[in-house]
């Protein structure tokens, strides 16, 4: 019988957790949420709170955030033949959509998403959602994923922030609310790059004050974009981890930021990850072109234990989920035992955990 090394097994990336230490809620004052510091040289933690950050980062830090805004991508409609309950998440991040004008004066396009029903639509079966969206199912694909055609008046974008749900993830069990549609987005995402079906969350712990203390501080700030997909919640089937193969997500960077990450780097100031959908778009920008450079396309780069970093130097992310690809990526970056010892840790200090959770600064 064949013994999986334990960094590449599964299993030993669980953890208990109370159900209770699961946000429900964002806290109520963003930067007031929780830090736990931890030194993966040394192994040494420290507790914080998020406005500590400021203070803590080393002087000449560049800190790298992913700019991209949550679509309220999740919409509730009915089967037309039945008038049975659907649901349909929007996976296509819009700026990939392209809309046809249609003969009628509305637009078509195909696009990629998730559909929710009681019993499954069929491939040519279609359903109805507010703002006068028709939707086609034009392909079955495994795990709940289908490939639609979509009619709707107007522009796009627009529409769904008038009709469509905020698409929090299954861990929260609650419906979405107004405060999500704020408190679910960082305050500096820019709604050109509208099309996410998740939160780059280690981001929405930042404020304005925040981000005026860093500038203060001499420290510098630079912008990627990567459209977060369902992938981020889709849990690893494989006990050998080195078996999972990623979904694919967008990521752009352009050149004056890629000359901004570049000369931080030639220089030898720390470049600081803000979350793992940054340190995800870093990576793989100089994996797949030897450096950083700008870049649009497809990445479906998997990092964990035994990955080579080329960019991120300090990583600032959430608290993830056991047994997920995040809790990998973070795992690669400080070590498996390091990571889980720190989790532990905040287990026992009653840190909130996950998407509206506290935070961890790996320096």
């Amino acid at each position: 019988m064949n013994t999986i090394p334990r960094d590449y097994d599964l299993d030993a990336y669980q953890f208990e957790l109370p159900a209770d230490q699961i946000a429900q809620h964002p806290h109520p004052q963003r930067d007031a949420s929780r830090l736990l510091i931890l030194d993966r040289s040394s192994g040494q933690r420290q507790h914080a709170t998020f406005r500590d950050l400021v203070d803590t980062l080393p002087d000449g830090a560049l800190l790298v955030a992913n700019t991209s805004r949550v679509l309220p991508a999740r919409l509730k409609g009915q089967k037309r033949a039945t008038g049975g309950k659907v649901e349909f998440l929007l996976l296509t991040p819009l700026p990939l959509v392209t809309p046809q004008p249609l003969a009628d004066g509305r637009n078509e396009g195909f696009v990629s998403g998730l559909l929710r029903s009681s019993k499954p639509l069929a491939v040519g079966q279609k359903a109805d959602f507010p703002g006068g969206i028709e939707l086609t199912v034009i392909e079955r694909e495994e795990f709940g994923r289908v490939q639609v055609r979509l009619c709707w008046s107007g522009d796009m974008a627009e529409v769904f922030q008038a009709y469509g749900h905020m698409p929090l993830p299954p861990y929260i069990q609650r419906e979405d609310d107004a405060t999500d549609h704020g408190r679910y987005q960082t305050v500096y995402a820019d709604s050109a790059k509208t099309g996410s079906v998740a939160a780059p969350t280690a981001g929405l712990h930042f404020t304005d004050d925040v981000l005026h203390a860093l500038r203060d501080k001499g420290i510098q700030w630079a912008e990627v974009t990567l459209y977060v997909g369902y992938g981020t919640f889709s849990p690893l089937r494989c006990r050998d981890i080195r078996e999972h193969h990623m979904h694919p997500e967008y990521i752009e960077l352009d050149a004056a930021n890629a000359e901004t990450i570049s000369r931080a780097q030639a220089e030898g100031r720390p470049v600081v990850a803000v979350g793992t959908t940054t340190v995800r778009t870093l990576e793989s920008i100089a994996h797949h072109c030897g450096r950083i450079q700008p870049f649009a396309g497809w990445t479906d780069i998997f990092i964990y234990p035994g990955f080579s970093f080329r960019v991120v130097d300090h990583l600032l992310t959430n608290f993830h989920l056991p047994g997920s690809s995040l809790i990998l990526m973070v795992a690669a970056f400080a070590g498996r035992r390091l990571v889980l010892e720190a989790y532990e840790e905040a287990v026992d200090e009653g840190y909130r955990f996950f998407s509206y959770g506290d935070a961890m600064f790996i320096v």
